[in-house]
């Protein structure tokens, strides 16, 4: 195999192992929030992360902890619920990726499951080489808005699809 040849299949390798590891950086998190980790979720954000919610902004680790650490957070845990992050759509370039899916907020009410939200995310990622659960990657920033046919939410899809960062 030539050289040039060579250099592309790893070019190639490493683009597949940087969407792997992203998706499943990004897949970790609805078991680890809703299984109450909050250093665990907290440690998928660089440290310097933003948590952008329609109506939270999380700044830095410590907050996203602490969302996981509310009285609210913890009385959808005890009443069951299930945070389901959908396929992502992963664009990587370099040490920066952006990702976009779609997630549910499941809840348990009254002896039957409810979708408490739907929301478009889009995820900013920063390579580290030491990422939560050795995926090598952190969120800097991720965005997330509820899907009721607000002009922005689908915009956030639209956009990262075309590895668009949302407000860089």
């Amino acid at each position: 195999m030539s050289e040039d040849r060579l250099a592309a299949v790893e070019t190639r390798l490493r683009r597949l192992e940087d969407e792997r590891d992203i998706a499943r950086m990004m897949a970790s998190y609805g078991p680890l929030v809703d299984g109450g980790d909050a250093e665990g979720v907290a440690a998928l954000w660089a440290s310097d992360g933003v948590y952008d919610i329609d109506e939270l902004f999380l700044a830095g680790r410590e907050q996203i902890g602490e969302m996981v650490r509310s009285a609210a957070h913890r009385g959808w845990i005890r009443q069951g619920c299930a945070h389901v992050v959908g396929p992502p759509h992963i664009t990587v370039d370099g040490d920066d990726a952006v990702a976009v899916c779609h997630s549910l907020m499941v809840v348990h009410e009254e002896g039957r499951y409810v979708v408490r939200r739907a929301t478009a995310n889009h995820w900013r990622l920063r390579r580290t080489g030491s990422g939560s659960g050795g995926y090598g990657w952190h969120v800097v920033k991720r965005t997330n808005r509820i899907l009721d046919g607000r002009p922005e939410s689908p915009a956030l899809l639209a956009g990262g699809v075309r590895g668009e960062s949302a407000g860089a």
